[in-house]
């Protein structure tokens, strides 16, 4: 008896006590992943990935000794539980990490409130629209021995009081009540009700098994893709979580056999998801759920060129019966205009190129949401159909303490020209005829947070110093000018409709202590033209204020 309460002492001392800190995985977007980003720039860590990452994909571990504002500060990091005193050394056993470690995430509550119209974006399940918002998040990690459990749910409220918008572009069900108002078919409610309601979300839950780099995972996980910071183009954590299935490598070495040449790093991804729409689109339940087939691969190049990526992105939308395995890797070409096309493709280029001796990175995504085969119409048309963000980030140390990052990044999703002029139809970039609710999930954009044919620019600068940060930032958006403009050329006694928001913010992150830290945003914009009508309402001005805590274990 008295040997087995000495073992199950040990045990729950192991457990209550480990201190060994190693590697942790962060949250999309969160302040300690753009921190620890921060900390690339100037090579005091290093990205675990290339162009895919979702929590888990999201690995940090800086080097040791190296000096940085937050050193003192609790950032979260997982713990060993056990660790094998003696490693199996047979080659499947080698392809795992022979321990049991855990990470403990939040609870983190979060806060806002919007004076005079919905602001946010990249939040999740969140819908942040007018009146006070809430959502608390919370949740644990348990690796052991190439198997991971994650869970991490959202629950979030929405006040959502009422506001003027634009008439919607429909004449039955909610959707002619609260729908979107483009001239093409989208899932995107301009208002989620005339009723506060509550959400739950299952988050950056997942259950992966990983052998060596070779992963394989069943959850709910949030996808980023891509380089940009505010605004990636196919796909972010802007709308809520999906149940998807995804395989494939992490970021991984590669050499030539015999010849020991460097081949540079490979990432490989490929991912099936359930998309479901809204309760504010149609009456047909028939067609609520989509299929999302995608598939991402990066390069990082090797030699002189070190530290730039070239990754390649694409999506396709199918109607949920429509699932085959075709449907993961085929590219989708228009045989003529107008096309049968049954499925809903994007693809973009990505191109990253991160300098940290010159704390430097400079970024592209370059993205098409349609295909044709005509390759006299490429050559003297290349842009049809583009999106496309650009943006840098530079660091600079102002002395040891205090060091300044400095965010520029442009995103521009309008219809190409050659719509207006030479096909003489309207078309938006996150559409499809077919696909009606677009290129949305529950409601809300999957890919850039500003939505569809619009513009964006931001320019942000953030001071990082040993009790926080401070980000001050300005943000110029023209949401979705392809209606606006398709307003103006078909009135001919129209005013100009171009619809502009002018933000100016102020964002903190304050340590409290080691492990309790405190968030607040202030967020004035301007919106002039709000309705997209000079003859009703044509300024508005919100004030969005935000306050959050976070216990980092």
């Amino acid at each position: 008896m008295l040997k087995i309460k000495k073992t199950i002492f040990i045990a729950c001392a192991a457990f209550t006590f480990a201190q060994l800190n190693v590697n942790a995985q962060e949250a999309l977007k969160s302040a300690e992943e753009e921190y620890y980003d921060f900390l690339a720039l100037q090579g005091l860590t290093e990205r675990n990935y290339l162009n895919y990452r979702t929590l888990s994909d999201s690995e940090w571990q800086i080097k040791e000794d190296a000096e940085h504002p937050w050193q003192d500060n609790n950032l979260g990091t997982k713990k060993t539980v056990f660790q094998a005193e003696t490693l199996n050394d047979n080659w499947f056993m080698r392809g795992v990490d022979q321990s049991v470690k855990y990470k403990v995430y939040g609870p983190e509550w979060f806060n806002s409130y919007n004076t005079h119209m919905p602001y946010g974006q990249n939040d999740g399940a969140l819908w942040q629209g007018k009146g006070y918002n809430t959502s608390i998040t919370a949740g644990a990690r348990l690796e052991a021995y190439g198997f991971e459990l994650t869970l991490k749910p959202q629950l979030s409220y929405s006040q959502n009081k009422s506001f003027d918008y634009i008439k919607p572009n429909y004449t039955s069900g909610k959707a002619a009540t609260y729908g979107y108002y483009g001239v093409a078919s989208i899932d995107a409610p301009q208002r989620f009700g005339d009723e506060s309601f509550w959400t739950f979300d299952w988050g950056d839950t997942e259950l992966r098994y990983t052998w060596h780099n070779f992963t394989a995972g069943f959850g709910t996980q949030s996808i980023w893709l891509g380089p940009a910071q505010l605004n990636p183009i196919i796909h972010s954590n802007n709308a809520p979580t999906y149940p998807k299935i995804d395989f494939g490598f992490r970021k991984t070495q590669i050499h030539m056999p015999y010849f020991g040449w460097n081949l540079g790093k490979f990432e490989f991804r490929g991912w099936y998801g359930k998309l479901t729409e809204s309760e504010y689109f149609d009456d047909d339940s028939s067609n609520d759920n989509n299929l999302i087939a995608g598939v991402s691969a990066a390069w990082a190049v090797p030699g002189i060129f070190e530290g730039l990526s070239i990754g390649f992105n694409r999506t396709m939308l199918s109607k949920w019966d429509d699932i085959d395995s075709y449907s993961l890797f085929r590219i989708y070409s228009k045989n003529q205009h107008g096309g049968n096309d049954e499925s809903d493709q994007r693809f973009s280029l990505t191109f990253d190129y991160l300098m940290p001796s010159a704390n430097f990175d400079i970024y592209l995504e370059w993205a098409r949401n349609d295909f044709s085969p005509n390759m006299d119409y490429i050559l003297r048309y290349p842009f049809h159909t583009q999106g496309w963000t650009l943006g840098g980030k530079k660091n600079f140390n102002i002395s040891d303490s205090l060091k300044l990052e400095v965010l520029a990044e442009v995103t521009f999703l309008e219809c190409s020209a050659d719509y207006d002029r030479l096909l003489n139809w309207y078309t938006t970039f996150y559409c499809h005829h077919i696909i009606t609710q677009g290129y949305t999930n529950k409601g809300q954009w999957l890919g850039a947070g500003i939505g569809t044919g619009g513009n964006s620019q931001y320019l942000g600068f953030k001071l990082y110093y040993p009790k926080g940060s401070s980000n001050f930032f300005i943000q110029r958006v023209n949401p979705d000018l392809d209606y606006s403009m398709f307003l103006d050329k078909n009135d001919e006694n129209a005013e100009t409709s171009i619809r502009v928001l002018l933000s100016l913010g102020y964002e903190q992150d304050y340590f409290i202590t080691q492990n309790l830290k405190l968030n607040g945003k202030v967020v004035y914009t301007r919106d002039e033209n709000p309705l997209n009508d000079d003859k009703l309402e044509t300024l508005r001005n919100n004030v969005n204020v935000a306050l959050g805590v976070k216990y980092i274990f």
